[in-house]
């Protein structure tokens, strides 16, 4: 019989990785050093300005704990920038065109100011839009209900997701009777109708938690998680009694701000027209680190209502600035399109990583380099639509992050600086607020930035 060895195989997939993770020139290696020439041509210099920006505060803070959001940032965050131009703009009109989960649109709605927003993913336009629009609700109104809701009307969970492999069989039982008390309410006035809201925010605010999955920042199973039996009741009460304590608080500190106007509407940021002019545009776009940024809120998507296929999920998707998750298909047509934006940068990058996955000989996505063109395009739309609605004197401020693909360095502020540039603004300042780690190379340096810039 003939001996075979390892190499008579090949090597897996896997094997090619961990090589590739080897043999790589930036092992070890920093955003810091590999930024010098582009801010060199760029004429500014990074601050060091270390301050927590992400959203796990949050989850203590009041209103913004309704539901999690992990790839939003702080409210301290958007308080900090509220304050630090609180003596330039009196009472600053403040827009934010990636609104999420409502965040800066909360914040600023806390400090009596007006704000706007718009946001892609249905789930999450309807969770800001109750987290800003329900200061009204009397808190006892929304108790009653929640104690009226009936116990033996169930409602089925999603056909088109994996719902018994998500859930233990009784949690799954149980969540379906909290849906199905909900949908037995039937509004007759604006006020119900928000209860109802109130009631579906705090039932898709749950459904993680009572599930066998987790999102640490990707959804994804976990294999050591119980659940108990009973976890979607408790979990469900605790938060109908975060949002009757916040109810309270906000009528009895927050009374004169209750009808500010905050508006945040389910629209595509590249193409809304906004009515008003903005002073302050607080923001923190996509990053370009392979999140999917549709399925990992697919469970609540589901069980919400908003969508009813996997199609469905896949066309929010490919409407929203990219991730390396999305169809090849849209690349294909995007790689071939004419009137695309584009910079000397975006084109050399371009060439290095085209250059690195032919030496490498594979890689997840070989058409990466019009998926990163694609990314800065995109912005592009966004921002020059954004510009157009800002005051003369207002300031456009993102949080974003760097990435590092197939060993080339994409510095995603810079970029972002100098399409703000391209659009006549002013890059006033870059503040570095935290060191992050590559997913490829663990060992390589990034940073998170706040990105300021001036429309003169």
């Amino acid at each position: 019989m003939q001996q075979l060895s390892l190499n008579d195989f090949g090597k897996t997939e896997l094997d090619a990785r961990k090589e590739n993770i080897m043999r790589s020139p930036k092992k070890g290696g920093s955003s810091e050093v590999d930024s010098i020439p582009y801010l060199q041509e760029l004429g500014v210099e990074i601050q060091e300005k270390s301050q927590p920006i992400q959203f796990s505060p949050n989850i203590n803070e009041h209103i913004h704990r309704w539901a999690p959001y992990v790839q939003g940032f702080s409210a301290s965050f958007v308080q900090t920038v509220l304050d630090q131009y609180k003596g330039e703009y009196k009472r600053p009109v403040v827009l934010d065109p990636f609104a999420g989960c409502g965040t800066v649109l909360v914040q600023t709605k806390i400090n009596g100011y007006k704000s706007f927003g718009t946001e892609l993913n249905p789930l999450l336009q309807f969770i800001a839009d109750v987290k800003l629009n329900s200061w009204d609700v009397s808190p006892n109104h929304l108790l009653k209900t929640y104690n009226s809701m009936p116990k033996d009307v169930t409602s089925p969970a999603p056909t088109f997701l994996k719902t018994e492999s998500h859930f233990s069989k009784n949690v799954l039982h149980n969540l379906e009777i909290i849906k199905g008390g909900i949908e037995t309410i039937t509004p007759k006035t604006e006020k119900q109708r928000k209860v109802k809201d109130l009631l579906k925010l705090a039932f898709s605010a749950i459904l993680i938690d009572c599930s066998k999955l987790k999102r640490s920042p990707c959804l994804g199973y976990d294999k050591n998680k119980r659940v108990d039996d009973a976890a979607p009741f408790v979990l469900f009460g605790q938060k109908i009694r975060d949002i009757v304590s916040d109810l309270k608080l906000i009528q009895s500190q927050y009374k004169g701000f209750i009808k500010t106007k905050s508006k945040v509407v389910l629209a595509n940021a590249m193409e809304y027209q906004h009515t008003e002019k903005f002073d302050l545009v607080i923001t923190s776009p996509p990053y370009m680190n392979g999140m999917d940024y549709v399925i990992n809120y697919k469970i609540e998507m589901g069980w919400m209502g908003f969508v009813e296929d996997h199609k469905a999920l896949k066309k929010i998707k490919n409407d929203m600035v990219v991730c390396d998750n999305v169809s090849k298909g849209l690349i294909k047509d995007f790689s071939h399109a004419k009137s695309t934006y584009s910079n000397d940068w975006i084109e050399r990058i371009k060439a290095d990583i085209e250059s690195n996955i032919e030496r490498r000989g594979r890689y997840r996505r070989t058409d990466m380099p019009h998926i990163v063109h694609k990314y800065f395009d995109d912005m592009f739309r966004i921002m020059r639509n954004v510009v157009r609605s800002m005051k003369k004197g207002g300031r456009f401020i993102l949080v974003v992050g760097d990435s590092l693909i197939a060993d080339v360095y994409v510095p995603t502020d810079l970029l972002i600086a100098k399409i703000g540039e391209d659009l006549g603004l002013r890059t006033e300042k870059i503040e570095k607020a935290r060191e992050r780690r590559s997913g490829q190379i663990r060992s390589y340096r990034l940073r998170e930035s706040i990105i300021t810039l001036l429309k003169g």
